[in-house]
């Protein structure tokens, strides 16, 4: 009996500090990507030495996968829950629309790992586009096709080609955090504070809930319904971007 405690405990501690360190190479990869990670770093922020972070995860570039692979179920995880829900196509919509913008205005990591491996993809470096479109991409657009598809059959959602819906719902949600250092050049207020990032949430949800919907009055209440139950997470800390400098200052 002691030996079967003394072996659930050590296994315990195992995957305790696997935890770790893939919370560690999370914050570590998504802020320098994989080139620019250092593995001493993740050692030191998950309380572990270097050899032990070799011992569970081989080598720099394994960690790396694993990092994205938990992110990445997560994200999938939290996205299909929305969109195979009790309700109505509609409103599973507008609030898989409201949960994306919510990840990506309040957690950076996994927005900044996919824009890095789209990258390495266009370079022919990555080694993850499969297990993404597997694991993520695959499962998520298949239900929101479903979804979209459900709801133009029951008469909620406007009769178009389903692949609009993800590219006007999470494609302007990725388009604005993006562009975000275009936006502080050319509009008169910064993209990231706290009140433009609630201005535009609402603005995301009240827009589909015109532009989608067959029936507008319904689109507007149960766009008002789910901004009403579903309170704003805490923005990231973003670094500020630099001062405007006038075509004067610069010469």
């Amino acid at each position: 009996m002691a030996t079967l405690k003394t072996s659930r405990h050590q296994a315990e501690r195992s995957t305790e500090t696997r935890d770790r360190i893939l919370d560690a190479a999370l914050q570590e990869f998504s802020a320098h990507g994989l080139a620019g990670a250092r593995t001493e770093a993740i050692a030191v922020a998950a309380g572990v030495n270097k050899a032990l972070l070799y011992y569970y995860f081989e080598s720099k570039e394994k960690l790396y996968l694993e990092t994205l692979e938990k992110i990445a179920g997560k994200v999938r995880d939290a996205q299909l829950a929305l969109l195979t829900s009790e309700a109505s196509p509609g409103e599973r919509l507008l609030r898989t629309a409201l949960n994306h913008f919510d990840r990506i205005s309040s957690q950076q990591e996994f927005q900044s790992l996919l824009q890095q491996e789209m990258i390495r993809i266009q370079k022919g470096e990555s080694k993850a586009l499969p297990f993404l479109g597997k694991r993520l991409f695959g499962p998520t657009l298949l239900a929101f096709q479903a979804m979209v598809e459900e709801g133009m059959a029951s008469g909620e959602l406007i009769d178009v080609d389903w692949m609009q819906f993800p590219l006007v719902a999470l494609g302007a949600n990725v388009f604005y955090f993006l562009s975000a250092p275009m936006w502080h050049e050319v509009l008169p207020f910064e993209p990231f504070a706290p009140e433009v990032i609630a201005f535009r949430r609402k603005a995301l949800v009240e827009f589909l809930g015109q532009a989608v919907f067959k029936d507008r009055v319904h689109g507007a209440e149960l766009a008002g319904r789910v901004l009403a139950d579903s309170p704003a997470p805490v923005p990231a800390v973003r670094a500020p971007f630099k001062k405007r400098l006038s075509i004067a200052e610069e010469q």
